[in-house]
C-alpha cells in the first residue's frame, strides 16, 4: 500500500441509532478498518455514517466526511476532516474520488444509487478498478440480477469477465479484503 493512508469511502443508511444492529455493525466495519490502517470516509452525517467513523475513531482511527448544502446539516461528531460541497451529486462524487476502495452497507435508495455509480464507474472503467466491497448479503439479490443481464451476452466491460463488487459476510473480511486487493495493486 502507499504511504499515505488509502481511503476507504463507506456508504449506507442514515437511519440506524447507537444500539441498533446495522449501527452497531458499521461501528464495526469503522473499528476494522482503520486497524488495518485506512483513513474512513463517509457521507459524514448520522446512521452508517456515523457509526463507521465513531468506530475508527474508537481505535485511534483518522475520518473524512462529505457533506452537502443540500442536507443543511453538519458532520457528526466523529469525524475529523469535512469537506462540505455544495450538492448531492458533488457529495456523491466526491465520496467515489477520494475512494481507494469502497463499502456499501444496508441502506436504502441513497445507498442504492451509491452502489450503482460506483459499479457502473468500475463496469465501464469510467474510473481505475478499485475494490468494491457490499457488507452482508442485504444486496446479494440486486448483485445476481443485474448480473444476470450483464453476463447474459459477450461484452467487453468489467462485470461480464469477473465480480467487480465482492460480498464479505462481516466487517473483518471487507477490511481484510480490501487490504490484500490494495496490497496487489
Amino acid at each position: 500500500m502507499r504511504a499515505q493512508s488509502p481511503i476507504i469511502s463507506v456508504f449506507g443508511s442514515s437511519r440506524p441509532r447507537e444500539g441498533d444492529a446495522d449501527y452497531e455493525h458499521a461501528r464495526e466495519l469503522g473499528r476494522a478498518l482503520a486497524a488495518r490502517g485506512f483513513r474512513v470516509c463517509s457521507g459524514g452525517y448520522g446512521g452508517v455514517m456515523e457509526a463507521v467513523s465513531r468506530g475508527a475513531k474508537e481505535v485511534g482511527g483518522s475520518t473524512l466526511g462529505i457533506t452537502a448544502e443540500f442536507f443543511q446539516s453538519h458532520a457528526n461528531r466523529w469525524v475529523d476532516d469535512e469537506i462540505h460541497v455544495g450538492t448531492w451529486e458533488e457529495r456523491l462524487f466526491e465520496l467515489i474520488r477520494r475512494g481507494d476502495g469502497f463499502v456499501a452497507c444496508k441502506g436504502g435508495t441513497g445507498t442504492l444509487v451509491e452502489l450503482a455509480v460506483v459499479w457502473e464507474m468500475l463496469n465501464k472503467s469510467v474510473m481505475a478498478r478499485k475494490p468494491f466491497v457490499v457488507l452482508g448479503d442485504f444486496w446479494q439479490p440486486i448483485l445476481e440480477r443485474v448480473r444476470e443481464v450483464e453476463r447474459g451476452h459477450p461484452s467487453n466491460w468489467g462485470e461480464s469477465n469477473g465480480d467487480l463488487v465482492h460480498i464479505a459476510r462481516d466487517p473483518a473480511q471487507a477490511a481484510a479484503y480490501l487490504e490484500e486487493r490494495l496490497r496487489k495493486m
